[in-house]
Protein backbone atom coordinates (compact mmCIF):
# COMPACT_ATOMS: atom_id res chain seq x y z
CA UNK A 1 0.00 0.00 0.00
CA UNK A 2 2.87 2.18 0.38
CA UNK A 3 4.43 1.13 -2.73
CA UNK A 4 1.54 2.56 -4.38
CA UNK A 5 1.09 5.58 -2.67
CA UNK A 6 4.75 6.58 -3.16
CA UNK A 7 4.08 5.48 -7.12
CA UNK A 8 1.12 8.10 -7.17
CA UNK A 9 3.07 10.89 -6.00
CA UNK A 10 5.52 10.11 -8.34
CA UNK A 11 3.39 10.26 -11.29
CA UNK A 12 1.95 13.12 -9.73
CA UNK A 13 5.20 15.07 -9.65
CA UNK A 14 6.09 14.38 -12.98
CA UNK A 15 2.87 15.58 -14.68
CA UNK A 16 2.97 18.59 -12.62
CA UNK A 17 6.64 18.94 -13.81
CA UNK A 18 5.44 18.73 -17.26
CA UNK A 19 2.23 20.82 -16.87
CA UNK A 20 4.50 23.70 -15.82
CA UNK A 21 6.91 23.04 -19.20
CA UNK A 22 4.38 23.11 -21.31
CA UNK A 23 4.81 25.27 -24.12
CA UNK A 24 1.92 27.46 -25.95
CA UNK A 25 2.27 29.93 -29.56
CA UNK A 26 0.91 33.23 -29.35
CA UNK A 27 1.26 35.75 -32.39
CA UNK A 28 0.92 39.64 -31.73
CA UNK A 29 1.89 42.77 -33.47
CA UNK A 30 3.66 45.52 -31.12
CA UNK A 31 5.39 48.92 -31.76
CA UNK A 32 9.24 48.44 -30.95
CA UNK A 33 10.76 51.74 -30.75
CA UNK A 34 14.31 52.26 -31.39
CA UNK A 35 16.29 55.58 -29.97
CA UNK A 36 16.99 58.03 -32.81
CA UNK A 37 19.71 60.76 -32.24
CA UNK A 38 20.01 63.51 -34.70
CA UNK A 39 21.28 67.41 -35.09
CA UNK A 40 19.41 70.35 -35.54
CA UNK A 41 21.63 70.40 -39.10
CA UNK A 42 20.45 66.99 -39.99
CA UNK A 43 16.81 67.46 -39.31
CA UNK A 44 16.92 71.00 -41.49
CA UNK A 45 18.96 69.86 -44.27
CA UNK A 46 16.74 66.42 -44.22
CA UNK A 47 13.85 67.75 -46.55
CA UNK A 48 13.56 66.65 -49.88
CA UNK A 49 11.39 65.75 -52.97
CA UNK A 50 11.53 61.50 -53.60
CA UNK A 51 9.93 59.63 -56.15
CA UNK A 52 6.62 58.09 -55.21
CA UNK A 53 6.85 55.05 -53.06
CA UNK A 54 3.82 53.03 -51.26
CA UNK A 55 2.27 53.81 -48.12
CA UNK A 56 4.43 51.74 -44.99
CA UNK A 57 2.90 53.49 -41.88
CA UNK A 58 0.25 55.92 -42.89
CA UNK A 59 -0.99 58.77 -40.43
CA UNK A 60 -2.92 62.20 -41.39
CA UNK A 61 -4.61 62.70 -44.44
CA UNK A 62 -5.58 65.89 -46.23
CA UNK A 63 -6.97 66.97 -49.60
CA UNK A 64 -7.47 70.21 -51.77
CA UNK A 65 -7.84 70.31 -55.60
CA UNK A 66 -8.14 67.29 -56.18
CA UNK A 67 -4.81 65.59 -54.54
CA UNK A 68 -4.51 64.25 -51.61
CA UNK A 69 -1.84 64.42 -49.06
CA UNK A 70 -0.87 61.51 -46.75
CA UNK A 71 1.46 61.54 -43.62
CA UNK A 72 4.56 59.18 -43.43
CA UNK A 73 4.40 58.94 -39.70
CA UNK A 74 8.15 61.06 -39.03
CA UNK A 75 8.65 60.64 -42.52
CA UNK A 76 7.34 62.58 -44.91
CA UNK A 77 3.55 63.47 -47.05
CA UNK A 78 3.11 61.10 -50.16
CA UNK A 79 1.37 63.71 -53.08
CA UNK A 80 -1.12 61.91 -54.65
CA UNK A 81 -3.15 63.04 -57.89
CA UNK A 82 -6.71 62.37 -56.98
CA UNK A 83 -8.58 63.95 -59.35
CA UNK A 84 -9.80 60.25 -60.79
CA UNK A 85 -10.38 58.53 -57.19
CA UNK A 86 -11.11 55.77 -59.21
CA UNK A 87 -7.03 55.88 -59.69
CA UNK A 88 -5.48 57.89 -57.77
CA UNK A 89 -2.08 57.89 -58.87
CA UNK A 90 1.30 59.04 -57.00
CA UNK A 91 3.11 61.66 -57.77
CA UNK A 92 5.89 62.59 -55.23
CA UNK A 93 7.44 61.80 -51.50
CA UNK A 94 8.33 64.95 -49.67
CA UNK A 95 10.75 63.94 -47.21
CA UNK A 96 9.99 65.91 -44.02
CA UNK A 97 11.68 64.62 -40.45
CA UNK A 98 10.05 64.32 -37.30
CA UNK A 99 6.35 65.21 -39.69
CA UNK A 100 2.86 64.61 -37.85
CA UNK A 101 0.42 67.03 -39.67
CA UNK A 102 0.01 69.51 -42.17
CA UNK A 103 -2.51 72.24 -44.08
CA UNK A 104 -2.77 73.48 -47.35
CA UNK A 105 -3.87 77.60 -48.18
CA UNK A 106 -4.01 78.52 -51.81
CA UNK A 107 -0.54 76.63 -53.34
CA UNK A 108 1.56 76.41 -50.03
CA UNK A 109 1.85 73.58 -47.98
CA UNK A 110 1.93 73.42 -44.25
CA UNK A 111 4.18 71.36 -42.40
CA UNK A 112 5.99 70.74 -38.92
CA UNK A 113 9.46 68.92 -38.67
CA UNK A 114 10.02 68.41 -35.49
CA UNK A 115 10.77 71.79 -33.73
CA UNK A 116 10.43 73.79 -37.74
CA UNK A 117 7.31 74.99 -39.64
CA UNK A 118 8.34 74.22 -43.09
CA UNK A 119 6.11 76.12 -45.80
CA UNK A 120 6.07 74.67 -48.98
CA UNK A 121 5.03 75.67 -53.17
CA UNK A 122 3.51 73.34 -54.82
CA UNK A 123 1.79 75.02 -57.39
CA UNK A 124 3.85 71.59 -59.43
CA UNK A 125 3.00 68.96 -57.12
CA UNK A 126 5.73 66.58 -58.84
CA UNK A 127 8.27 69.24 -57.80
CA UNK A 128 7.25 71.04 -54.24
CA UNK A 129 9.98 73.74 -53.08
CA UNK A 130 10.61 75.06 -49.49
CA UNK A 131 9.86 78.18 -49.60
CA UNK A 132 10.20 79.36 -45.63
CA UNK A 133 10.54 77.52 -42.50
CA UNK A 134 10.10 79.21 -38.89
CA UNK A 135 12.84 77.35 -36.70
CA UNK A 136 12.74 76.18 -33.45
CA UNK A 137 8.87 77.13 -32.90
CA UNK A 138 7.72 73.83 -31.52
CA UNK A 139 9.57 73.30 -28.13
CA UNK A 140 8.28 69.34 -27.95
CA UNK A 141 5.95 66.86 -30.11
CA UNK A 142 3.87 63.99 -29.48
CA UNK A 143 3.13 61.81 -32.84
CA UNK A 144 1.86 58.26 -33.12
CA UNK A 145 4.07 56.19 -31.47
CA UNK A 146 5.98 58.26 -29.21
CA UNK A 147 7.48 61.72 -28.42
CA UNK A 148 10.63 63.94 -29.26
CA UNK A 149 12.84 66.59 -27.17
CA UNK A 150 16.07 68.97 -27.95
CA UNK A 151 18.23 68.68 -25.72
CA UNK A 152 18.98 72.63 -24.99
CA UNK A 153 22.63 72.04 -23.59
CA UNK A 154 23.74 69.70 -26.69
CA UNK A 155 21.38 71.12 -29.47
CA UNK A 156 20.39 67.79 -30.41
CA UNK A 157 17.32 65.96 -31.08
CA UNK A 158 16.15 62.65 -29.70
CA UNK A 159 13.52 60.46 -30.65
CA UNK A 160 12.44 57.01 -31.35
CA UNK A 161 11.78 54.81 -34.26
CA UNK A 162 8.54 52.92 -34.59
CA UNK A 163 8.14 49.55 -36.63
CA UNK A 164 5.41 47.37 -36.20
CA UNK A 165 6.51 44.25 -36.09
CA UNK A 166 4.09 40.89 -35.60
CA UNK A 167 6.17 37.69 -34.50
CA UNK A 168 4.87 34.34 -33.16
CA UNK A 169 5.95 33.49 -29.88
CA UNK A 170 6.56 30.59 -27.61
CA UNK A 171 5.44 31.37 -24.10
CA UNK A 172 4.42 29.47 -20.80
CA UNK A 173 0.46 28.98 -21.00
CA UNK A 174 0.05 30.58 -18.02
CA UNK A 175 1.90 33.92 -19.03
CA UNK A 176 -0.18 34.16 -22.35
CA UNK A 177 -1.51 37.97 -22.02
CA UNK A 178 1.32 38.86 -20.20
CA UNK A 179 3.77 38.57 -23.09
CA UNK A 180 4.51 42.17 -23.67
CA UNK A 181 6.11 42.64 -20.31
CA UNK A 182 8.68 40.34 -21.31
CA UNK A 183 9.24 43.57 -24.42
CA UNK A 184 10.28 46.71 -22.49
CA UNK A 185 11.11 48.46 -25.29
CA UNK A 186 7.62 47.79 -26.91
CA UNK A 187 3.80 48.08 -27.20
CA UNK A 188 1.13 46.12 -27.69
CA UNK A 189 -0.15 47.39 -31.04
CA UNK A 190 -3.31 50.05 -30.72
CA UNK A 191 -4.51 50.73 -33.88
CA UNK A 192 -3.66 53.94 -35.18
CA UNK A 193 -4.43 56.79 -33.14
CA UNK A 194 -6.03 64.67 -38.90
CA UNK A 195 -13.73 66.60 -41.38
CA UNK A 196 -12.73 69.96 -40.96
CA UNK A 197 -13.82 72.73 -43.51
CA UNK A 198 -13.26 76.61 -43.07
CA UNK A 199 -15.33 79.47 -44.00
CA UNK A 200 -15.07 80.62 -47.44
CA UNK A 201 -12.92 83.26 -48.19
CA UNK A 202 -11.26 84.72 -50.55
CA UNK A 203 -8.38 82.05 -49.78
CA UNK A 204 -9.14 78.56 -50.53
CA UNK A 205 -7.92 76.09 -48.33
CA UNK A 206 -7.99 72.40 -47.56
CA UNK A 207 -9.49 69.71 -45.67
CA UNK A 208 -8.32 67.68 -43.69
CA UNK A 209 -9.18 64.86 -41.23
CA UNK A 210 -10.62 65.45 -37.35
CA UNK A 211 -7.20 63.99 -36.14
CA UNK A 212 -5.57 67.27 -37.31
CA UNK A 213 -3.23 69.52 -35.30
CA UNK A 214 -3.87 71.82 -37.65
CA UNK A 215 -6.38 74.10 -38.74
CA UNK A 216 -6.64 77.59 -41.01
CA UNK A 217 -9.07 80.50 -40.45
CA UNK A 218 -9.04 83.73 -42.09
CA UNK A 219 -5.53 85.06 -42.05
CA UNK A 220 -4.12 82.41 -39.77
CA UNK A 221 -2.79 78.89 -39.01
CA UNK A 222 -3.57 77.43 -35.67
CA UNK A 223 -1.52 74.44 -34.74
CA UNK A 224 -1.79 72.45 -31.14
CA UNK A 225 0.25 70.87 -29.75
CA UNK A 226 -0.35 68.65 -25.85
CA UNK A 227 -0.45 72.11 -24.21
CA UNK A 228 -0.96 75.02 -25.79
CA UNK A 229 -2.01 76.59 -29.71
CA UNK A 230 0.65 78.38 -31.61
CA UNK A 231 -0.50 80.56 -33.76
CA UNK A 232 1.19 82.18 -37.09
CA UNK A 233 -0.15 84.97 -39.41
CA UNK A 234 -0.76 83.27 -42.91
CA UNK A 235 -1.72 86.56 -44.49
CA UNK A 236 1.26 86.19 -47.16
CA UNK A 237 0.76 82.76 -47.11
CA UNK A 238 4.36 81.42 -47.99
CA UNK A 239 5.79 83.20 -45.02
CA UNK A 240 4.50 82.02 -41.95
CA UNK A 241 4.97 84.70 -39.09
CA UNK A 242 4.40 83.68 -35.65
CA UNK A 243 1.90 85.46 -33.58
CA UNK A 244 0.75 84.28 -30.06
CA UNK A 245 1.04 80.99 -27.82
CA UNK A 246 -2.13 80.16 -26.09
CA UNK A 247 -2.05 77.85 -23.03
CA UNK A 248 -4.63 75.04 -23.14
CA UNK A 249 -3.52 73.05 -20.45
CA UNK A 250 -2.46 69.29 -20.86
CA UNK A 251 -3.46 66.55 -23.01
CA UNK A 252 -4.42 68.41 -25.96
CA UNK A 253 -5.10 66.39 -29.01
CA UNK A 254 -6.80 67.93 -32.53
CA UNK A 255 -8.63 71.07 -33.41
CA UNK A 256 -11.40 71.46 -35.75
CA UNK A 257 -12.43 75.00 -36.78
CA UNK A 258 -16.20 75.27 -37.41
CA UNK A 259 -17.63 79.11 -38.44
CA UNK A 260 -15.92 80.96 -36.18
CA UNK A 261 -15.49 78.66 -33.51
CA UNK A 262 -12.26 76.48 -32.57
CA UNK A 263 -13.33 73.27 -31.20
CA UNK A 264 -10.43 71.46 -29.22
CA UNK A 265 -10.16 67.91 -28.68
CA UNK A 266 -8.40 67.02 -25.46
CA UNK A 267 -7.89 63.47 -23.25
CA UNK A 268 -10.07 65.14 -20.60
CA UNK A 269 -12.76 67.39 -22.52
CA UNK A 270 -13.90 69.17 -25.58
CA UNK A 271 -12.63 72.79 -25.17
CA UNK A 272 -14.68 75.84 -26.90
CA UNK A 273 -13.32 78.96 -28.46
CA UNK A 274 -14.43 82.10 -29.91
CA UNK A 275 -12.21 82.78 -32.71
CA UNK A 276 -14.33 86.23 -33.53
CA UNK A 277 -11.23 87.63 -33.35
CA UNK A 278 -8.97 85.64 -35.08
CA UNK A 279 -5.69 87.11 -33.41
CA UNK A 280 -7.14 86.47 -29.93
CA UNK A 281 -8.86 83.05 -29.80
CA UNK A 282 -10.94 83.37 -26.52
CA UNK A 283 -11.54 80.03 -24.13
CA UNK A 284 -15.66 80.15 -23.64
CA UNK A 285 -16.14 76.49 -21.79
CA UNK A 286 -15.30 72.79 -21.60
CA UNK A 287 -17.20 69.87 -22.03
CA UNK A 288 -15.72 67.53 -20.05
CA UNK A 289 -15.45 63.61 -19.44
CA UNK A 290 -13.11 60.71 -18.69
CA UNK A 291 -9.77 60.38 -19.81
CA UNK A 292 -9.87 59.02 -23.23
CA UNK A 293 -8.78 59.97 -27.13
CA UNK A 294 -10.92 62.68 -27.74
CA UNK A 295 -11.33 63.87 -31.42
CA UNK A 296 -14.55 66.01 -32.36
CA UNK A 297 -16.69 67.34 -35.31
CA UNK A 298 -19.35 70.01 -35.29
CA UNK A 299 -22.37 70.61 -37.19
CA UNK A 300 -25.12 73.72 -36.20
CA UNK A 301 -25.51 73.17 -32.97
CA UNK A 302 -24.50 69.92 -32.34
CA UNK A 303 -20.71 68.21 -31.63
CA UNK A 304 -20.12 64.44 -32.06
CA UNK A 305 -17.18 63.38 -30.05
CA UNK A 306 -15.70 59.84 -29.83
CA UNK A 307 -14.11 58.91 -26.72
CA UNK A 308 -11.71 55.74 -26.67
CA UNK A 309 -9.85 53.76 -24.47
CA UNK A 310 -6.06 53.56 -25.58
CA UNK A 311 -2.12 53.10 -24.32
CA UNK A 312 -1.23 56.82 -24.76
CA UNK A 313 -4.86 58.10 -23.26
CA UNK A 314 -5.85 56.01 -20.56
CA UNK A 315 -9.32 55.33 -19.52
CA UNK A 316 -11.64 52.50 -20.45
CA UNK A 317 -14.54 54.16 -22.49
CA UNK A 318 -15.54 53.66 -26.05
CA UNK A 319 -18.84 55.65 -27.15
CA UNK A 320 -20.13 58.49 -29.32
CA UNK A 321 -21.22 61.60 -26.97
CA UNK A 322 -23.83 63.75 -28.80
CA UNK A 323 -23.13 67.52 -27.20
CA UNK A 324 -25.79 69.50 -27.35
CA UNK A 325 -23.84 73.30 -28.15
CA UNK A 326 -26.53 75.99 -28.53
CA UNK A 327 -25.43 77.85 -25.48
CA UNK A 328 -21.53 77.62 -26.35
CA UNK A 329 -20.71 78.74 -22.89
CA UNK A 330 -22.92 75.66 -21.36
CA UNK A 331 -22.78 72.26 -23.72
CA UNK A 332 -24.91 69.92 -22.74
CA UNK A 333 -25.10 66.26 -23.17
CA UNK A 334 -27.61 64.68 -24.91
CA UNK A 335 -27.01 60.71 -25.24
CA UNK A 336 -23.96 58.63 -25.29
CA UNK A 337 -23.66 55.49 -28.00
CA UNK A 338 -21.42 52.76 -27.20
CA UNK A 339 -18.96 52.17 -29.58
CA UNK A 340 -15.97 49.28 -29.89
CA UNK A 341 -12.75 51.72 -30.32
CA UNK A 342 -13.94 54.81 -32.37
CA UNK A 343 -11.43 57.37 -33.71
CA UNK A 344 -11.90 59.66 -35.70
CA UNK A 345 -14.97 60.69 -37.42
CA UNK A 346 -16.82 62.60 -40.34
CA UNK A 347 -20.23 64.53 -40.63
CA UNK A 348 -21.68 65.43 -43.79
CA UNK A 349 -25.06 65.55 -42.37
CA UNK A 350 -26.92 64.04 -41.51
CA UNK A 351 -24.46 60.97 -42.43
CA UNK A 352 -22.17 59.82 -39.67
CA UNK A 353 -18.68 58.32 -40.93
CA UNK A 354 -17.20 56.82 -37.39
CA UNK A 355 -13.55 54.84 -37.58
CA UNK A 356 -13.65 51.96 -35.16
CA UNK A 357 -9.81 50.86 -35.35
CA UNK A 358 -9.10 47.07 -35.93
CA UNK A 359 -13.29 46.85 -36.15
CA UNK A 360 -13.58 48.66 -38.80
CA UNK A 361 -15.89 51.61 -40.39
CA UNK A 362 -19.57 52.04 -39.42
CA UNK A 363 -22.19 54.65 -41.01
CA UNK A 364 -24.43 56.46 -39.25
CA UNK A 365 -28.01 58.44 -39.70
CA UNK A 366 -27.93 61.49 -37.39
CA UNK A 367 -30.83 62.78 -38.72
CA UNK A 368 -32.04 62.72 -34.58
CA UNK A 369 -29.36 63.72 -32.02
CA UNK A 370 -31.48 61.45 -29.66
CA UNK A 371 -31.70 58.40 -32.14
CA UNK A 372 -28.62 58.04 -34.40
CA UNK A 373 -29.18 54.81 -36.32
CA UNK A 374 -26.04 52.52 -37.63
CA UNK A 375 -26.76 52.02 -41.29
CA UNK A 376 -24.02 49.57 -42.42
CA UNK A 377 -20.54 48.06 -40.71
CA UNK A 378 -17.75 47.53 -43.15
CA UNK A 379 -15.12 45.17 -41.21
CA UNK A 380 -11.73 43.63 -42.66
CA UNK A 381 -10.04 46.94 -42.58
CA UNK A 382 -8.33 48.98 -39.66
CA UNK A 383 -9.91 52.94 -40.08
CA UNK A 384 -8.13 55.57 -38.17
CA UNK A 385 -9.73 59.01 -39.76
CA UNK A 386 -11.87 60.21 -42.57
CA UNK A 387 -13.19 63.19 -44.70
CA UNK A 388 -16.89 63.15 -45.99
CA UNK A 389 -16.00 64.92 -49.24
CA UNK A 390 -18.96 65.85 -52.43
CA UNK A 391 -20.20 61.93 -51.69
CA UNK A 392 -16.87 60.55 -51.64
CA UNK A 393 -15.63 59.09 -48.76
CA UNK A 394 -11.77 59.49 -47.67
CA UNK A 395 -10.67 56.67 -45.17
CA UNK A 396 -6.91 56.10 -44.18
CA UNK A 397 -6.25 53.41 -41.78
CA UNK A 398 -3.39 51.04 -41.23
CA UNK A 399 -3.84 48.96 -44.32
CA UNK A 400 -4.42 51.54 -46.72
CA UNK A 401 -6.09 54.92 -47.99
CA UNK A 402 -9.52 53.86 -48.83
CA UNK A 403 -12.74 55.64 -51.29
CA UNK A 404 -16.09 54.86 -51.10
CA UNK A 405 -19.00 56.09 -52.70
CA UNK A 406 -21.17 56.90 -50.41
CA UNK A 407 -24.75 58.32 -52.76
CA UNK A 408 -26.23 55.30 -51.09
CA UNK A 409 -24.66 55.84 -47.33
CA UNK A 410 -26.58 52.78 -46.36
CA UNK A 411 -24.44 50.72 -49.04
CA UNK A 412 -20.68 52.13 -49.10
CA UNK A 413 -19.46 51.49 -52.58
CA UNK A 414 -15.63 50.92 -52.85
CA UNK A 415 -13.94 53.22 -55.39
CA UNK A 416 -10.33 52.82 -55.12
CA UNK A 417 -7.75 51.39 -52.43
CA UNK A 418 -4.22 52.45 -52.16
CA UNK A 419 -2.49 49.91 -50.29
CA UNK A 420 -0.12 49.79 -47.29
CA UNK A 421 3.01 48.12 -48.17
CA UNK A 422 5.21 47.15 -45.53
CA UNK A 423 8.95 45.84 -45.89
CA UNK A 424 8.94 44.12 -42.81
Amino acid sequence: MKANRLLFLFVLSIFALTGCTDKCEETRTFKRFTPVTLTLRQVREGVRVEDARTLQNPGKIYTKDGYLFINEIKEGIHLIDNRNPASPEPVAFLRIPGNGDMAVRNNILYADSYMDLVAFDISDPTHPQEVSRVESIFSSGQFEGGSWSVNPQTVMLSDQRVDYVTETVKTDCDAVGQWANNCPNCFVFDALSSGSKSPAAPNTNGTAGSMARFALYDNFLYTVSQSDMQLFNIQNAAKPTPRSRISMGWGIETIFPYKDKLFIGSQTGMHIYDNANPTNPVHLSTFQHARVCDPVVVHDNIAYVTLRDGTQCGGFTNQLDVVDITSLTNPRLLKSYPMQNPHGLGIDFPNLFICEGVHGLKTFDAQSALDIKQREHLTGMNAYDVIPLDKTLLMIGRDGLYQFDYTNPAQLRQISKIAVNRPY
